[in-house]
């Protein structure tokens, strides 16, 4: 899939739908969840809740993001706006680690409270529509994710799948403080619990994006494949000097190629054009290559 077909209309329209249907299902979850967890007293589904609405100022990033970082190249940014996307996926990711700091904290300075008592089964009802919910959310907009080979979609992706995952835990102290009052304090602990899942999510993301942010390349394989095929371009003696840059759905890429030195120079620009043309359509999501010639 070409540069221009990632950034066409289409790609637009298709990420702001899954993320205006993950918005109104985020603010409906979230006030369902807050109103139970109220009603039945389960901090477990109130954070929980929390979580819903953190989800929504993720997928407003998403939404009004996306026009900015599909926009084509121009004259002060020659690479494109690939790195917004980044960014905003950075902030997904620590928006996410701040949410599982404040649950954390609530639950554990709240863990020993003698007035604590069992949630009632109410609670359960936030918790299981998250859970259908949230998980249908997360494969919809993973797929869009992977189709248009946007970061920060996947990114958001994951966040409705940490959301839905963090419902478990939540559901089970509920269930759990309902068999035994004496095990009332588990509804904290499932709180606690949905702060770690949400905190291994955050530290995913963010991790990804910050090493796109510093110019991390491509992985060993990618770059071996790189080379097989160029390599199998007719003309080339050897490769080497191959470097790249990750950038939004794909690869920047520049390489050396040797090539007989008693060759003219159209005949040599001509084997660099076919090293070029190989890799961005047999290449590893390779956005742009630039060939350099030597003699071998």
């Amino acid at each position: 899939m070409t540069e221009q077909q990632e950034c066409g209309p289409s790609v637009v329209k298709s990420v702001q739908r899954v993320t205006v249907w993950g918005i109104v299902v985020n603010v409906l979850l979230s006030a369902l969840k807050f109103s139970v967890g109220i009603i039945g007293n389960s901090q477990a589904v109130v954070a929980d809740a929390i979580h819903s609405l953190s989800d929504t100022t993720t997928d407003l990033a998403v939404l009004f993001g996306v026009r900015f970082w599909t926009a084509p190249a121009d004259d002060k940014h020659p690479y494109g706006h690939w790195r917004i996307e980044t960014i905003i996926t950075t902030v997904i990711g620590i928006s996410l680690a701040s949410v599982a700091g404040g649950i954390c904290y609530k639950a554990v300075t709240s863990l020993h409270a003698q007035e604590a008592v069992s949630p009632h089964p109410v609670a359960l009802i936030g918790a299981f529509a998250s859970i259908i919910s949230k998980e249908a959310l997360y494969r919809w907009t993973l797929r869009v994710g992977r189709k248009t080979r946007s970061s920060a979609v996947i990114a958001n992706a994951w966040h409705h799948r940490t959301d839905a995952i963090s419902s478990i835990p939540a559901a089970a102290a509920v269930i759990l403080a309902r068999i035994s009052p004496d095990w009332a304090f588990l509804d904290h602990v499932g709180a606690i619990l949905v702060s770690l899942f949400v905190l291994h999510a955050a530290w995913r993301i963010t991790r990804t994006a910050m090493a796109d942010l510093i110019d991390k390349g491509a992985s060993a394989p990618t770059k071996a494949r790189i080379e097989e095929i160029a390599m199998g371009v007719e003309g080339v003696a050897t490769v080497h000097a191959i470097r790249t840059r990750i950038m939004g759905p794909g690869i920047y890429l520049d390489l050396h190629v040797l090539v007989d030195g008693s060759l003219s120079v159209r005949e040599g620009h001509d084997i660099s054009e076919n090293v070029k043309q190989a890799l961005l359509h047999e290449g590893p999501e390779i956005l742009d290559a630039v060939v350099h010639l030597e003699p071998a």
